[in-house]
């Protein structure tokens, strides 16, 4: 259950707690644990890969609880991941056209590897006008055009006051299934879980004209909490990798 925190209140701290495991990949850790089992009636040291390979299966659809800043200007980074490309670029053509996005966009792509939670998140709130899915190839989804030649699925959610922000599930090289938990005429709040992608991928996020990225090439990124922009802003900074 998400919890609206006031500035004022008395909370002061937060325990940890281990993040639960996806629904979605519950029965893919059973399986795993499976073969775990069925490993140890041979050599010892195939049941313990297969120990390791059901830990590695439960942590990659780990379902952490994320804090996401009330602000409705605020746009927050619908996955976890490495920033890997800011670019100026016109709408896709999924989300072009009446209803939809027009002009030129900062497109802020985050690439997941293996190890990072893959459920995604909504950037803003609103409602989801539209989504696209578009069959594909399943290149290196570090590359520029795996956004328009790889498997991809394209969200639309639109404001109370007419802004839209769109964001794109790219596949890559190893995943093979983009899911979506929402559907077109849905309410979603910021940061609320939108979808999932297995195993391994990236998301596109186009910031609309005026608002430039609030993030940096080679940050990290984590889902319903980094700001990547706000709208009406853009602060054009610079950083250094070090």
């Amino acid at each position: 259950m998400s919890q609206l925190q006031n500035p004022d209140s008395q909370l002061t701290a937060v325990k940890w707690r281990f993040p639960s495991v996806h629904p979605e990949g519950r029965k893919f850790t059973l399986i795993a644990g499976f073969l775990a089992l069925i490993g140890f009636q041979g050599p010892d040291v195939f049941g313990w890969l297969l120990v390791g390979l059901t830990i590695w299966v439960a942590a990659f659809f780990r379902d952490p609880v994320r804090t996401t800043p009330a602000d409705p200007k605020l746009i927050v980074a619908p996955a976890d991941g490495l920033v890997t490309m800011i670019k100026r670029v016109p709408a896709p053509l999924e989300l072009a056209g009446e209803g939809g996005l027009s002009g030129e966009f900062t497109r802020v792509s985050i690439f997941m590897s293996v190890f990072d939670v893959h459920i995604n998140r909504s950037p803003i709130a609103g409602t989801v006008r539209r989504i696209a899915y578009v069959p594909g190839k399943f290149l290196n989804a570090d590359l520029d055009k795996a956004s328009e030649d790889n498997e991809r699925q394209h969200f639309l959610v639109e404001r109370e006051d007419g802004v839209a922000i769109g964001f794109t599930q790219i596949a890559g090289l190893v995943a093979r299934r983009i899911m979506s938990f929402v559907k077109e005429g849905d309410r979603v709040e910021a940061g609320e879980r939108i979808g999932l992608i297995r195993f391994g991928s990236r998301v596109d996020v186009f910031l609309p004209a005026g608002t430039g990225s609030q993030v940096l090439l080679g940050q990290r990124t984590i889902a319903g909490e980094t700001i990547l922009g706000e709208l009406g802003s853009d602060p054009q900074r610079g950083g250094v990798s070090q």
